[in-house]
């Protein structure tokens, strides 16, 4: 967000169609400049994945590692090399979507006067981090395919093996065995939603602010999925544990600063109030954001709960594995619901661009809220219920990094 608190953001400048036309499309020149920004941040990455491969080795070596006791065939680590490296490009991926994660929300936050560090600093960071998360996460699918062909369980002749291989971990839902059929399924779902969901900055041009801004709140959707997929399927934390503990604990600063970016929004339009600026009546959107708050309080003392009792769904070494939930087909129809809002909160925001002028002008009146339904029946009720929830939705997620498209240009440069 901007600033200080204690002034509210100005209401959001929207650049016609022909000039965002004549602009471009894709900000090339921007992702070049992150891309060489990101050069630091990806070695200090690669760095990290060195030190977890090595200290997975040694523990392979040492017959401390968690991962043997699961699939004691992979104790040879000489030859397993590369199933040992994918787990640590896991690992590390996890890490920095950890990171990028919580640089977004100390940005779209609240701004404490204590805090020391920049806002255009923490923008940077967010975007380079962001980037190296996504390159990460196609290592880790890269070296798990690479294994699967050098491992060659079936004998497949070598254009068979590629083809299969590719299935498994490229294709969602191509793997089809064991707990892999969920897990990796979201994994999948994470690493193909991060792409258009983390460079959708890069088109800020075409789609407008607005949109790409609304839009990439759903990366939080990636990280989830990113901590579920690790937790169902990582061999370190298959078993109850410390480790597998600790990990359910390293939720908590996220679920709370994402917490407190919705109970204290900088950006007037994400408060709750049962009143729009015109003092229409707006209880539906009033419900739907107090029940995306409730949601995160709820996610907040689970977390809690869960550390606190130890009971975080892990294995036993010596008892049943519990049954695979959720199925296949919950996991889709998540992902069906989550695109059908996406592209709800998008082609209202697109049909708001191209509201009147008229239109805009009453919401860039003083007092006007800058994300108010000033576009009359151009879009609807104000209340309707698919409206009121996608935008809700989005609402509940974690702000992007930027707030005007001057900052945005200037930053980029």
């Amino acid at each position: 967000m901007t600033g200080d608190r204690a002034t509210d953001p100005e209401p959001e400048k929207t650049e016609p169609a022909g000039v965002r036309g004549r602009r471009g499309g894709f900000d090339g020149q921007g992702l070049r400049a992150d891309l060489r920004g990101a050069v630091p941040d990806a070695s200090l990455a690669l760095l990290a994945t060195g030190l977890i491969f090595g200290w997975l080795y040694v523990r392979v070596e040492n017959g401390t590692s968690a991962t043997t006791q699961v699939m004691p065939m992979l104790a040879d680590a000489d030859e397993f090399w590369m199933y040992w490296l994918c787990q640590a490009f896991g690992w590390s991926g996890l890490l920095w979507a950890y990171i990028t994660i919580v640089f977004g929300l100390l940005r779209s936050g609240p701004r404490p006067k204590w805090r020391r560090l920049p806002a255009a600093r923490l923008e940077k960071w967010h975007r380079t981090t962001s980037l190296t998360t996504i390159a990460l996460m196609f290592l880790h699918a890269f070296l798990f395919f690479a294994e699967l062909i050098r491992d060659n369980e079936e004998n497949l002749p070598w254009g068979s093996r590629v083809f299969t291989a590719f299935v498994d971990v490229f294709v969602p839902g191509g793997y089809a065995t064991g707990t892999g059929r969920v897990a990796i399924l979201l994994g999948l779902i994470a690493f193909y939603l991060a792409i258009p969901l983390g460079l959708a900055f890069y088109l800020r041009h075409a789609t407008g602010s607005r949109t790409w801004r609304a839009l990439h709140r759903f990366i939080v959707v990636v990280y989830v999925l990113s901590v579920w997929h690790t937790l169902l399927y990582g061999t370190n934390v298959w078993y109850d544990g410390s480790f597998r503990t600790l990990v359910w604990a390293l939720q908590m600063p996220v679920a709370a600063l994402l917490l407190l970016r919705l109970l204290e929004p900088a950006r007037p339009a994400e408060r709750l109030r049962l009143r729009g600026p015109g003092r229409e009546s707006r209880p539906l959107r009033l419900t739907y954001r107090l029940a995306g708050r409730l949601a995160v309080v709820a996610t907040v003392l689970g977390l809690l709960a869960v550390v606190v009792s130890g009971v975080d769904g892990g294995r036993t070494p010596d008892g049943a594995s519990p049954g695979l939930w959720p199925e296949q087909w919950v996991i889709w129809a998540g992902l069906l619901a989550l695109t059908l809002a996406a592209t709800g909160v998008a082609y209202r925001l697109r049909r708001s661009a191209a509201a009147p002028p008229h239109a805009a002008a009453r919401r860039s009146r003083p007092g006007a809220d800058a994300d108010s339904p000033a576009d009359g029946p151009a879009d609807g009720p104000a209340d309707s219920p698919l409206r009121g929830s996608a935008e809700s939705l989005a609402d509940s997620l974690p702000d992007s990094p930027l707030d005007s498209p001057a900052g945005q240009d200037a930053e980029a440069r």
